[in-house]
């Protein structure tokens, strides 16, 4: 029987636009997943170059939430392929994927098979019509997607329990945040339960997860003006008892490279 590989690719995270290709190979069948796209047409295919990919390898694109660093650039992906398109209803509408005849409908707690995935959307905090955050599953193993949340919840660290790989939003340093330029109002709503996790948060779900199969962390959507990858990386090996540079970091460039689930 053929090995199952499962394996991700952050293509760039952060507030200036974020994309991932989740790829689940099984023998001869091979699923590639496009999560976001926050960027235009032409630096979308450079990212994916770089990753040895181009647009007619991915299978569906599939989006968090409507904000524009997440869905700016789906449209021009839509307008450029044949690809389907799968999302909340509430992100699609605030989208304008619900216009489009190629929009699938996700919904959290129900399960979506896409090839050799499946796709089990989790209900997160955030200031968008009806965010979704993701756990993918090609039967083996299991990848935990959490960006763009307010705060850890229960039902959160519920569903990310037992996955061997884990996205994990580490937003901004607290400290760092409360002195910086921000105007108080941006202050106020990235801290706040429909923001963004800060470094403290992401160790406090980390900690409260079952982690006896995680066996890779990435600190994703850092701050570039309220974050120090350092920063994150101390506190999310702090919760596990392990080792800063084990942390790997996805940053807004040059995103993560592939990574083995």
């Amino acid at each position: 029987m053929a090995r199952r590989v499962l394996r991700f690719c952050s293509l760039g995270s952060g507030s200036a636009g974020n994309a991932l290709v989740v790829e689940a190979r099984n023998g001869l069948c091979t699923t590639r997943i496009l999560v976001d796209n926050g960027f235009g047409w032409r630096a979308l295919n450079q990212r994916l170059h770089r990753a040895g990919l181009t647009c007619a390898s991915l299978d569906a694109i599939i989006v968090t939430h409507e904000h524009g660093d997440h869905s700016g650039g789906v449209h021009g992906v839509l307008r450029q392929t044949d690809l389907l398109v799968y999302a909340s209803a509430g992100t699609a509408a605030a989208a304008g994927f619900k216009r489009a005849a190629r929009w699938r409908p996700l919904q959290a707690g129900v399960t979506t098979d896409l090839g050799g995935l499946a796709i089990h959307p989790v209900a997160v905090p955030h200031d968008a019509a009806e965010p979704l955050q993701f756990v993918f599953d090609d039967g083996d193993r299991r990848l935990g997607l959490l960006t763009d949340t307010g705060m850890p919840t229960p039902s959160i660290a519920s569903a990310l329990s037992g996955v061997a790989a884990l996205i994990l939003e580490c937003n901004h340093d607290e400290d760092l945040l409360a002195q910086s330029c921000y105007p108080p109002f941006l202050r106020q709503r990235i801290a706040g339960d429909h923001g963004h996790l800060s470094n403290r948060q992401a160790a406090q779900l980390l900690h409260a997860i079952d982690r006896r199969h995680l066996r890779q962390i990435v600190a994703a959507h850092l701050s570039r003006e309220n974050n120090r990858p350092e920063l994150a990386q101390a506190a999310l090996a702090k919760a596990v008892g392990g080792d800063p540079e084990d942390i790997a970091v996805a940053d807004q460039d040059r995103g993560s490279g592939w990574l083995d689930v």
